[in-house]
């Protein structure tokens, strides 16, 4: 029996009452009617439910999810989508300026993305308390070396059990080179929308790159609700929220390192472009962790600023009063107040308790306070970022891809990540199967250099 992941509507209503739990919708009378009819909470880690649902349960999911998106949102003036919106709402967005950046940085950039990414894969939908006591009975805590099974006590391995697609080529015995993960597919899409439309892509240029090169199968959450839309035949900004619950997840996050490394010293220009591209598959706060995260990457790409200036550029395009806006600041004073980073991440936990997992608010805050309380550092910045056990790989891979640049240069990395990697990506994207980094830099550098946006 097929059952297709992050789809099925009877999945699908669990996920969308909860978003409307944050966005401030009232859906009592709508939860009522789903659980008096038979219906389930959503999937907690997995992205279906063991069996199918009845004809006539589907068909009530359907119609409840077309009910719930018709309800007035009271924090839709508060959190737009629409890009003028979101500036009318930043009162320090930043001006136009654009420096150079080297290719030894892009390249850094790329190997600390896949580094981080690689690290958070095989611990990818644990929870806390296991990451914790796998890392500890390894001798791995706090995190100074990728994952490993070597010593695990056979009855811990049991109770958790590692990511089943990944511990295969991402704990430390089996790493050859970078495996395939979408945190690494989308910023290679990305290359491929900036060769093919240059900087003014719309989103319908990023739904038609989607098409030719992505496959369906390598989509997520998001993603792959928006293709299917797509593919019924809607546009884009119908196909980030018809039916789709995953509209605030981390998905648009996870795009927006090219915008960031193509628009070196620019955090504007480099959310502007984030916001073409996350409005494909997400909405608002959604939308603000793509713009956020790809102005973060673009102030530390110009390296002449510390990670907190770059923190803090990345909160001027983001609309103040947001949910994504206060959690950001809210990590951020955590990781400033403890010495223990395990202290944050709790705190970080308990204040973010009713979201999802992927969803982009708890996982932004993660990213913000990991590198706040890093101060730059690499390792320390992708093992704390792992290490809150939220999305793990995603965040370790944004996480690495900041403090790569801020270090400057593939030498200036620890070898303990970056040799693993053998400069070799495996991917289903394109062309790039076994590309190097360093082509991949020269490759990003080009785009970087193409005629940079002026005031």
């Amino acid at each position: 029996m097929l059952r297709l992941t992050w789809v099925q509507p009877e999945d699908l209503v669990g996920h969308e009452l909860a978003q409307a739990r944050q966005d401030g919708r009232d859906a009592t009378a709508v939860a009522t009617r789903w659980r008096s009819a038979g219906g389930w909470e959503a999937p907690p880690r997995a992205g279906a439910s063991p069996e199918p649902a009845s004809r006539y349960l589907r068909l009530l999911a359907e119609d409840l999810l077309d009910e719930l998106a018709a309800m007035p949102c009271p924090t839709a003036d508060r959190e737009p989508t629409d890009l003028a919106a979101i500036k009318a709402r930043c009162p320090d967005w930043p001006a136009t300026r654009h420096t150079d950046i080297t290719p030894d940085r892009l390249e850094a950039a790329w190997l600390g993305r896949a580094a981080g990414c690689l690290l958070g894969k095989p611990v990818e939908k644990l929870p806390l308390d296991a990451i914790r006591e796998i890392g500890r009975a390894t001798g791995n805590w706090p995190l100074t070396g990728y994952f490993t099974a070597r010593g695990l006590p056979a009855d811990l391995a049991a109770r958790h059990p590692w990511n089943r697609r990944s511990a295969a080529t991402s704990l430390a015995e089996n790493i050859d080179g970078m495996p395939e993960d979408d945190d690494l597919n989308y910023p290679l899409l990305n290359l491929l929308l900036l060769q093919h439309h240059g900087r003014d892509f719309t989103t319908a240029d990023v739904a038609r790159v989607w098409l030719d090169e992505l496959p369906a199968g390598r989509t997520f959450t998001a993603e792959r609700l928006a293709y299917g839309n797509l593919l019924a035949g809607l546009e884009p900004p119908d196909t980030a929220r018809h039916r789709n619950p995953f509209r605030e997840w981390i998905g648009a996050l996870i795009r927006a390192d090219v915008h960031g490394w193509t628009n070196p010293g620019d955090p504007g220009a480099a959310a502007e472009q984030a916001h073409r591209d996350a409005t494909l598959t997400h909405t608002a706060n959604g939308v603000y962790a793509a713009m956020f995260t790809a102005a973060v990457v673009a102030t530390a790409a110009a390296g002449t600023h510390d990670v907190h200036a770059c923190l803090a550029a990345g909160l001027t395009v983001v609309p103040p009063g947001s949910r994504l806006a206060m959690a950001v600041r809210h990590a951020v004073d955590l990781a400033r107040a403890h010495a223990d980073f395990d202290a944050v991440v709790d705190a970080l936990h308990a204040a973010h308790a009713g979201h999802h997992w992927v969803h982009a608010v708890p996982n932004t805050a993660l990213l913000a306070a990991a590198l706040t309380h890093a101060d730059g550092d690499f390792t320390t910045s992708i093992r704390g970022a792992v290490a809150g056990g939220l999305d793990t790989d995603s965040v370790g891979a944004a996480a690495g891809s900041v403090a790569a640049l801020l270090a400057g240069s593939p030498g200036a990395l620890p070898e303990r990540w970056t040799a693993p990697l053998k400069n070799r990506l495996a991917t289903s994207v394109g062309d790039f199967h076994g590309t190097g980094f360093d082509t991949l830099a020269q490759l990003t550098h080009r785009l970087a250099h193409r005629e940079a946006p002026r005031p």
